[in-house]
């Protein structure tokens, strides 16, 4: 259970250190190497042990990506996914409930060190629940399983008093929806004798977009998408999420479910504006807790929430498309 945050302390020292956290967070997406830059150029002494420690870190690509580490993550990550699909595809639904459990942590932990409390117990047993009714039942099993894992949100929070209800409350809802309920839609994907090629065709594309919106970026980047949000996306880099999302939905869905171009196309789109909403979604909440990365654990990613954070939403948008374009 969550614990409520200490009345009556002065809020203008946590401005203040939020006020240095996010300017932290800032000068990490630009480097170790930028930030002593930024210390001389102000006047402010510069740490020569953490200067060091900087020079002997090895440099990320232009993107601010360890490049190798992040394909060998991706491929291994593919090597554990892929073959679940077609040796025994009732594994596939598991190995999303751990990635989504450990997804909850990461952002019930970065919300803990906000001051915001999520019900943790409640929201991972819950979030089991929601994929064994969405095997089970369907669309209809998930959206009750939704209902009852909120309704034992509310009263699992009652006993930890008033003081914060409501906020703690709508971010355990939050990571509801955001996490488990959206990861399930994948769930769905997979159900029909058709499945493996579902989620590969949903995966596939999103990983078109991410691909696609990466290399453009690096090469022709000028113009950024949103620098409130993130620095880093381009509308060169979403021009070419679009047109790599496009080409991969116009393929998968014309050889692989025989459907025609057209509706390949809006697959593709969909996909290319859905991953790229999703990814500035997450940077919005990481900027507003004022942290990098939701954690560590995926060297070249960050955390598991980093790798989801354009997958889940495509994920139910891919569900309705193809149950749409191509049903069962």
């Amino acid at each position: 259970m969550t614990a409520d945050d200490d009345a009556g302390k002065p809020n203008a020292p946590a401005a203040h250190v939020r006020t240095q956290r996010v300017a932290g967070a800032d000068a990490d997406e630009r480097g170790p190497s930028s930030t002593g830059r930024a210390a001389a150029r102000n006047g402010l002494p510069v740490d020569p042990a953490a200067a060091a420690t900087a020079a002997a870190e090895p440099r990320n690509s232009r993107a601010g990506r360890n490049l190798p580490a992040a394909i060998g993550v991706g491929l291994g990550l593919a090597v554990l996914i892929v073959p679940s699909l077609f040796v025994y595809r009732q594994s596939f639904p598991f190995i999303v409930a751990i990635i989504v459990l450990y997804g909850c942590y990461e952002l019930s932990r970065a919300l803990r060190v906000a001051g915001i409390g999520v019900s943790v117990v409640p929201l991972m047993a819950g979030s089991v629940a929601l994929f064994v009714a969405a095997w089970e039942r369907g669309p209809s099993g998930l959206a009750l399983g939704v209902l009852i894992t909120f309704v034992a949100i509310l009263v699992w929070r009652v006993a930890d008093g008033a003081l914060g209800y409501t906020r703690d409350v709508t971010a355990s809802a939050l990571t509801l929806l955001y996490l488990p309920t959206l990861a399930a839609f994948a769930v769905l994907l997979v159900h029909p004798s058709d499945g493996a090629a579902r989620v590969l065709a949903f995966a596939a594309t999103v990983v078109c977009s991410d691909t696609g919106g990466y290399a453009t970026g690096v090469v022709f980047g000028r113009h950024p998408l949103a620098p409130i949000v993130s620095k880093a996306k381009t509308w060169e880099g979403f021009a070419g999420s679009v047109i790599a999302c496009a080409t991969a939905g116009v393929l998968f869905l014309t050889l692989t479910f025989h459907q025609v171009w057209w509706e390949g196309l809006v697959f593709g789109l969909a996909i290319a504006v859905t991953a790229t909403v999703g990814d500035l979604g997450e940077s919005m909440i990481k900027r507003d807790l004022a942290i990098k990365d939701m954690g560590r654990l995926l060297p070249g990613h960050g955390g598991v929430m980093d790798r989801l954070d354009s997958m889940l939403p495509c994920a139910a948008v891919a569900y309705l498309l193809l149950s749409g374009f191509a049903p069962v």
